[in-house]
């Protein structure tokens, strides 16, 4: 049997990987600072965690919109508590928006586009 989601899916798929990728962005500004190889490579994987940490929700949660949805809601609001980000506008924007985004997007494609079992016989 082959589960089959609607192409609304795809939509904040897509939002979560520009935003993992966005956020990973942030990381690579250790590299630029002075210390050793191994203090840099540290300091790249402290910056990357958060991004790492969605990376790998993501991909537990790929093919469960409906428990992706909450997922990113949650950790939408984890992002604005724990960075403050509702405190400025453009911060909110840039670091938690999308997150919630994504999660009202995941719920609403696990609504819309029911998942049809097709059988392949």
């Amino acid at each position: 049997m082959k589960k089959t989601f609607s192409r609304l899916i795809w939509v904040p798929r897509i939002i979560m990987i520009a935003f993992i990728l966005f956020l990973l962005l942030f990381s690579f500004d250790v590299f630029g600072m002075e210390g050793g190889a191994f203090e840099k490579i540290g300091g790249f994987l402290v910056h990357a965690a958060p991004s790492i940490a969605m990376a790998v929700l993501l991909g537990v949660f790929w093919n469960r919109p409906f428990v992706s949805g909450w997922v990113f809601i949650g950790a939408a609001v984890f992002l604005t508590l724990f960075f403050n980000t509702y405190v400025r506008a453009e911060n909110f924007l840039m670091i938690s928006l999308p997150a919630l985004l994504s999660g009202v997007l995941f719920l609403l494609a696990s609504k819309t586009g029911k998942i049809k079992q097709v059988s392949d016989a």
